[in-house]
């Protein structure tokens, strides 16, 4: 039977699994909020519509009757996901599992009190005044930022109690969704963070891809790097919480789950229920990407090994304006270095901090990988038109 993915949430991370999925034979409906997302150029079907639209996304639904629903990003609606798994659709990795992630609040409590998983303190609020109340609990320095939101946007480091009205307004622009809610976290002096990309097998065991390294500006990933280097008993107790919190959300698929590593403590950080942006070093490192992972996964089919290239790196390509116009240029010269790669998303449009592709390398070391990585990135450039 050819299957129909219907995959809501158009941008890379969609499209590279777009491209997994027709590598073997599926049927791919991309749908978001704007026309020409990276996805829909590589999907069989494209629908524009704001997933927040209950009706909106009921309607698309309807129309193409796909047999599986991939979420790909967090603003959905997704109480229209638990309607949709009654009626036989197979929702990734289920229903209940992207409830509970696409609000940080929700997955965070369910870590914290039902897993008694080791995590930052932390406090929520609905208004400034409550948030302010927040952080003097928790204490400074403390992180801001939404319970809704897309690559670490709107996230913020509070040092003292006059930065917190600026912290205020930089999560409410960059929340996604309709919930007016934010999440005031204790600082971790943290010596590295990583993602543990964790693969839910439907029949086989759950896998684990090599810890991903990255490092992060304004709360977004700008780098990463695989193998990140941990102790083997942080990473052992960092494999049983990520496999802890995978088997209570349920079903199959990849997880993006986040850590904080201090010299004697793992903190669990965050999770997502999909491909993870710091994965995207996995189009370079191994021969099943994380894409690949987790479309094998959803489907059933049978991860007998992940072998492994190498050390390996990436480096993202910004744009640092807003415009329609646009040309990429450089992509001679990123490429010049052997064990170099360069995917451009093919976005429509720009804006500042925009991830507008991403740039791939291997090498004998991760240092020398992410030297190269950044090198290839930083010799991609955008001209702009008016």
């Amino acid at each position: 039977m050819r299957k129909k993915i219907m995959l809501l949430g158009a941008g890379e991370l969609g499209k590279e699994f777009a491209i997994s999925a027709k590598r073997l034979g599926l049927y791919v409906v991309a749908v978001d909020r704007y026309a020409n997302a990276p996805a829909m150029q590589v999907a069989d079907a494209s629908v524009v519509v704001d997933m927040l639209d209950g009706q909106g996304l009921a309607a698309a639904v309807a129309e193409h009757k796909p047999d599986i629903i991939v979420p790909e990003i967090e603003a959905i609606r997704t109480e229209k996901l638990k309607e949709f798994e009654s009626q036989g659709i197979l929702v990734v990795p289920t229903a209940k599992a992207a409830h509970l992630t696409m609000n940080r609040d929700a997955i965070r409590d369910a870590a914290r009190d039902l897993l008694a998983l080791k995590t930052a303190n932390y406090a929520y609020a609905s208004s400034e005044e409550e948030m302010r109340a927040a952080c003097e609990r928790i204490g400074f320095p403390c992180v801001v930022k939404p319970v809704m939101s897309s690559s670490g946007k709107g996230q913020s480091v509070v040092k003292k109690a006059s930065e917190a009205g600026a912290a205020w307004k930089c999560a409410c622009e960059g929340m996604r969704g309709d919930k007016k809610k934010i999440i005031v976290e204790e600082f971790i002096h943290f010596e590295s963070e990583i993602t543990l990309l964790t693969v839910k097998q439907k029949k086989g065991p759950t896998l684990f891809v090599q810890p991903i390294g990255h490092r992060q500006e304004r709360g977004d990933y700008q780098e990463s790097w695989l193998p990140a280097k941990m102790p083997p008993a942080q990473l052992a107790k960092a494999k049983k919480m990520a496999k802890k919190v995978t088997d209570y959300l349920g079903g199959a698929g990849i997880f993006g789950v986040e850590f904080f590593l201090t010299k004697k403590e793992v903190y669990f950080s965050e999770l997502s229920p999909r491909p993870h942006d710091t994965g995207m070093v996995t189009l370079i490192s191994q021969d099943l990407s994380e894409f690949d992972l987790h479309l094998r996964a959803i489907l059933g089919l049978p991860i007998p090994e992940i072998a492994y290239h190498g050390p390996s790196a990436s480096a993202v390509i910004l744009a640092d304006r807003e415009a329609e116009k646009f040309v990429v240029h450089g992509l001679e010269q990123a490429l010049m270095v052997a064990g170099t790669e360069v995917r451009i998303f093919g976005k429509p449009s720009t804006r500042k901090h925009r991830r507008m592709g991403v740039a791939l390398a291997r090498a004998s070391s991760t240092t020398l990988a992410r030297k190269k990585a950044k090198r290839a990135a930083d010799e991609v450039s955008i001209q702009y038109f008016t």
